[in-house]
């Protein structure tokens, strides 16, 4: 049995952009209904959903047989969340609230066994070997784990160069909901000065030779994100996608108008 390879990390170093969406809904046949829609990779999201080890483990197997990659964004960027994603299989991880280097440093470190870091070892029990089926997985697995961290502060936008230049940081989000809090513009992920300093972030991440990603449900903020340089982008989210056609198809047959969202741009 073969460990299983990451074409998301592959084509994030070749700078392939790389569509997705979002999954909150937190369940796996939805998720196995978004697999079979196009997307490049779907999150999977711990951090704002209702999501744990088990429903992200049951999502991970529903959408195994599809061509859409799995991202997990764990609740908070810790070792011992990260452990158990890693060892329920999953292979790219969207950690979020990274601040500094040495904050990017840890997160990578809790991704490799020692001596290079401090995973713990219990492949025996762990989907990700196929339960010590993979030969070599220890010494192989992190070839295979793509690590992507979360820029959304304005103090991670000051240390930005540092942190993409980390070793084994594959690539950076930007969150623009927390961003445009932490500048103040609390509730605007889409104003102009948030927009502007994810477009300079994405050019900085890119001279590093790393991946630059953004959550960007609005066409044109996606497409501005892209032109600055942003080769992975999730442009929209299952639950945004349910509300909206819900209602458009009440409004419908009820004669009314929709009533408009709050301001777009991605959180």
């Amino acid at each position: 049995m073969n460990l299983i390879k990451n074409d998301f990390k592959r084509r994030l170093a070749a700078s392939e952009p790389q569509i997705g969406l979002w999954a909150a809904l937190a369940d796996p046949y939805v998720t196995e209904v978004l697999a079979t829609a196009g997307f490049d990779w779907l999150l999977i999201d711990n951090e704002h959903a209702p999501n744990d080890v088990r429903s992200t483990l049951a999502q991970l197997q529903a959408v195994a047989a599809y061509a859409s990659h799995p991202v997990v964004r764990p609740v908070k960027s810790e070792a011992s969340t990260i452990k158990q994603l890693l060892d329920i299989g999953a292979q790219t991880l969207l950690l979020p609230m990274i601040d500094t280097a040495d904050q990017a440093r840890e997160a990578v470190a809790a991704t490799r066994y020692p001596p290079e870091g401090i995973r713990g070892v219990g492949s025996a029990l762990a989907r990700a070997s196929r339960w010590n089926r993979v030969p070599g997985y220890l010494d192989t697995a992190a070839s295979e784990l793509c690590v992507l961290v979360q820029v959304e502060t304005v103090t991670g936008l000051g240390n930005l160069r540092a942190i993409a230049s980390v070793d084994g940081v594959d690539g950076v989000f930007f969150g623009p909901a927390d961003l445009s809090a932490s500048m103040g513009l609390l509730g605007k992920p889409g104003a102009p000065e948030v927009r502007r300093a994810i477009c300079e972030g994405i050019e900085i991440v890119r001279e590093r030779g790393k991946g630059a990603g953004v959550l960007a449900p609005d066409r044109a903020f996606a497409q501005e994100y892209m032109d600055a340089g942003a080769t992975f982008i999730a442009v929209g989210t299952d639950t945004g996608l349910l509300s909206t056609a819900a209602a458009q198809l009440a409004a419908s047959y009820k004669g009314r108008e929709v009533a408009p969202k709050a301001d777009r741009g991605g959180y």
